[in-house]
């Protein structure tokens, strides 16, 4: 008999193994992060909107990250959830790919757009128009974008042609190319280096703007600022931690294949966690947020109170 050769076109992820308990647990679970973590996002990005007092670019950039907060976690729990076979695995993992490239450099943009407004108040209106801001913003999109074409390509026109079952909870591309019968070494070359380039990179400029700022802010002499200001980097470095520290061990290292399962433990807390965390450090503790919510709700009682009223 002459040997076959099966294409693969579909691929099943394996998700968390374990006792039908155990799924119903993690089901509910992330069911409830995924719940809070689009309201939480979704709130911001109609209070920006919605409030004109909102829409300088320190708002300007927060809603985007909102909208990729949203994008990043619907385009990999609800399939997580679902646990079933995917119609187009490298689709999935193109959008998570694109969302998370597009966040580095806004996360970018975020912080030097911090170093302005504290390192140089007075200029800070014309430095970060919102003209530039939306320039900012359109670049950090079209850079994502550029940054995933040749990956996506090269991954693209890969074959597989023996097991379909992917050891993740979505479509990643580790996983996606140990099951490939191609040759993968020019793809995990070019991965790692595009990686590299576009975390460090992005990671450069944002931990040179938040040690400027923080050098800045040690020399205020008010004790009250010092506390106000720390606590509110703090806040923002964690997440910045939490984001680079987990897609730096996961994407910018060599033999990748050889620890799926600490690749999926630490994809947790980029596709969960981090966008959970976003809107309460970034903008629901902020009390021009809180002052815009307040107006929001007042608008809407009084409208319904109106409309019952007539």
């Amino acid at each position: 008999m002459e040997n076959l050769t099966i294409s693969v076109t579909e691929f099943i992820l394996v998700g968390f193994p374990g006792t039908y308990k155990f799924q119903v647990l993690l089901f509910a679970t992330f069911f409830s992060i995924y719940t809070v973590t689009m309201m939480g996002n979704l709130l911001i990005i109609m209070l920006v909107f919605a409030d004109y007092q909102l829409h300088t670019p320190m708002y300007i950039f927060i809603a985007n990250l909102s909208i990729l907060e949203v994008l990043l976690t619907s385009t990999v729990i609800p399939k997580m959830l679902a646990n079933m076979v995917i119609p187009s695995c490298i689709t999935q993992a193109y959008f998570y790919f694109l969302t998370g490239s597009t966040e580095f450099f806004l996360l970018a943009v975020m912080s030097f757009d911090r170093y302005v407004a504290i390192c140089n108040p007075l200029r800070y209106a014309v430095i970060m128009s919102t003209h530039v801001c939306f320039q900012l913003v359109a670049a950090s999109w079209t850079w994502g974008f550029l940054a995933l074409i040749t990956p996506t390509i090269l991954v693209s026109q890969l074959s597989y042609c023996g097991p379909n079952v992917i050891n993740h909870f979505f479509c990643d591309v580790a996983p996606l190319l140990k099951l490939s019968c191609s040759d993968t070494y020019i793809i995990e070359v070019v991965e790692f280096a595009i990686s590299a380039l576009l975390l460090l990179g992005s990671l450069l400029v944002t931990v040179v703007s938040y040690t400027v700022i923080i050098a800045t802010i040690l020399r205020i002499p008010s004790a009250a600022d010092h506390q106000k200001a720390f606590s509110t980097c703090a806040s923002h470095i964690i997440v910045v931690t939490l984001f680079y520290g987990s897609s730096i061990f996961i994407y910018v290292r060599p033999n990748k294949s050889q620890s799926l399962d600490l690749d999926r433990a630490a994809s947790i807390l980029n596709t969960v966690v981090t966008p959970l965390l976003n809107p309460f450090i970034y903008s629901l503790r902020n009390k021009q947020v809180k002052e815009a919510l307040r107006d929001v709700l007042r608008k809407k009682i009084y409208y319904f109170h109106e409309s019952w009223a007539t």
